[in-house]
């Protein structure tokens, strides 16, 4: 869809025509796995990638490739594979690139999740990732080496909110000829825009904002469709012949969308990380209301921040939003509409303060999940980066006396009514 129209237009319409078959307006779900041939030459162009169409559930659905038209569109990419989660996402994101003895460098300031993926689960596929502060641009490049394969990084951080200078890290990836990686699940398209900025790839947990409201477990990568594969002789995957498609080479014969094809042509075939029609269908609602949900978060996320930051009873306000963040630099250039709904707070009575408050809390819902219509809380020290060491919750945001919190779209007085009587039972 046309990049004239306004982002809500397209959040509604892109990729939703009326159904042909039927007119339905809204995208149905096709909930089949298998679909009928026109004949045996069909088939057979189907499976050569001769012809785009629908095979196989595993591997395209129509429900599912309309939400990876919009997606595609909102983030400004040639295209998007869908998949089960957002870890799973991260996972199809390196595939196409890494190998054995392969690396990627990263940032300190991720999802405790995505830190115990990257520094110990891919080492089994024989990857390794070296995690470096974004903040430091030398240290960025003393980091990349002959073996590197790609940056990766998270827009915002998950837990402490942190705002990354993707067009500086950008410049430091396009000079070592490598794709940069953006997580973009706790901006969304509608805050940041990161292929704008000179990222290469985009993942999202579509669990999250995008969906909205706490019903579906998805992920997707988003194509730039910019990066010349061919040109280093480091990504074979997708330069060279490949096996399976008689000698097929992906970039020479399908240029921008390379990496979209191979996706799903090689990763959802093998890998097998598919998303479901029906979680499909929800997100593209979700996605509807986006652009009103965002600006909602993002205000209730601001006001709060600033009460708290005035409390004599919390220690420190991690919120790139606020004025005295030595990020709102980058919050003005990076991320102009808001600095998201997600932030860490410490209390001023250390661990135990900290899980007090989460434990007195009455409106904020106490899960291992963001990005829901609802206010979440949780310590993530002992949850959700529980598996890092004390070095590394420090370095992600997650000390012992942090408390995270995710912002929903409730009424914001009513938030801090909850906080400060939790506030008042935790520092009693």
């Amino acid at each position: 869809m046309t990049e004239t129209l306004g982002f809500d237009t397209r959040a509604i319409h892109a990729g939703a025509d009326p159904d042909p078959a039927t007119g339905a307006r809204q995208v149905p779900i096709y909930q089949t796995t298998a679909y009928v041939f026109r004949d045996a030459d069909h088939a057979a162009r189907l499976f050569g990638l001769q012809e785009v169409g629908y095979i196989y559930s595993r591997l395209t659905n129509p429900t599912v490739a309309a939400l990876q038209a919009r997606i595609a569109d909102l983030e400004g990419g040639a295209g998007a594979v869908c998949c089960s989660s957002g870890h799973a996402a991260q996972i199809m994101a390196l595939f196409p690139l890494m190998g054995p003895g392969r690396n990627i460098v990263a940032s300190t300031r991720l999802y405790g999740g995505t830190v115990t993926q990257f520094s110990q689960t891919i080492k089994r596929f024989g990857w390794s990732a070296k995690f470096v502060d974004l903040d430091d641009p030398e240290a960025v490049r003393a980091a990349i080496d002959d073996d590197t394969r790609a940056i990766f990084c998270e827009s915002i951080s998950n837990p402490g909110g942190y705002l990354t200078d993707i067009p500086a890290i950008a410049k430091i990836a396009d000079e070592a000829g490598l794709p940069l990686i953006v997580d973009n699940t706790l901006a969304t398209p509608y805050l940041c825009r990161p292929i704008e900025m000179g990222a290469t790839l985009v993942v999202h947990s579509l669990t999250k904002y995008m969906t909205g409201n706490g019903t579906v477990t998805g992920g997707v990568v988003v194509d730039s469709g910019k990066f010349d594969w061919s040109a280093s002789g480091k990504f074979p995957s997708l330069s060279e012949p490949e096996p399976a498609y008689h000698g097929l080479k992906f970039h020479e014969a399908l240029g921008a969308m390379a990496f979209t094809f191979h996706g799903i042509a090689i990763g959802l075939r093998d890998l097998g990380m598919t998303m479901n029609p029906q979680g499909a269908h929800y997100t593209l609602m979700g996605i509807e209301t986006l652009g009103l949900r965002m600006p909602r978060h993002v205000e209730n996320a601001q006001k709060i921040a600033e009460w708290l930051a005035q409390d004599p009873r919390v220690g420190s306000v991690s919120y790139g939003g606020l004025a005295s963040s030595p990020q709102a630099g980058v919050k003005a250039r990076v991320y102009p509409k808001g600095a998201g709904a997600l932030f860490t707070f410490s209390l001023k009575g250390g661990y135990e303060a900290a899980v007090k408050l989460v434990d007195s809390l009455k409106l904020f819902s106490h899960v291992a999940n963001l990005g829901d219509a609802r206010s979440l809380v949780i310590h993530s020290a002992s949850t959700t980066h529980s598996q890092l060491t004390d070095e590394q919750k420090i370095a992600a945001g997650a000390g012992p006396d942090v408390v995270r919190l995710s912002i929903g779209i409730e009424d914001a007085d009513d938030l801090i009514a909850d906080l400060d009587q939790a506030l008042s039972a935790a520092t009693a």
